[in-house]
């Protein structure tokens, strides 16, 4: 028998005859734990493809790319369905891209969307990510929650 563990989350593969395969987001978050500097050539030429058709520009990022990919997808939809009279409102666009990603990846995302800003953040390892959009610039990190148990 053996355990895979991922972010707290187990999955056990017996080496009988009904082995148990996981999901495929199980393989999909297996895949892209690595870091930065070990992903496949494949995933970052995705990445980039992606990029250039959204007509969006990766600033840093150490993300896995299935998240990277989302992030780049949600946000270029909601610049996009914006009224063409008007320019997107970046507070709206940043608690809609965090809310997407409270959702989707658990708690304590936070996003600053502007024209120009500074930063010094903290943030969780593979939660962060730094990209621009037409003109606006988009910072999306996690940050590590813990439930306080009151006595």
């Amino acid at each position: 028998m053996v355990k895979v563990s991922n972010q707290n989350q187990y999955i056990f593969f017996n080496n009988s005859h009904t082995t148990a395969k996981p999901s495929s987001m199980e393989k999909e978050k297996q895949v892209y734990a690595k870091q930065p500097h070990e992903r496949c050539a494949t995933e970052e030429v995705k990445l980039a493809a992606t990029a250039i058709s959204l007509n969006v520009r990766l600033r840093s990022s150490d993300m896995p790319v299935y998240m990277q990919q989302r992030a780049l997808h949600f946000v270029r939809s909601l610049v996009d369905s914006a009224p063409k009279n008007s320019r997107p409102n970046p507070t709206h666009l940043a608690r809609a891209l965090k809310k997407e990603f409270d959702l989707a990846y658990g708690p304590a995302w936070h996003c600053v969307v502007g024209k120009s800003f500074g930063s010094f953040v903290t943030h969780s390892p593979g939660g962060f990510m730094y990209f621009s959009l037409d003109s606006l610039c988009v910072l999306l990190f996690k940050t590590e929650v813990q439930l306080i148990k009151e006595t």
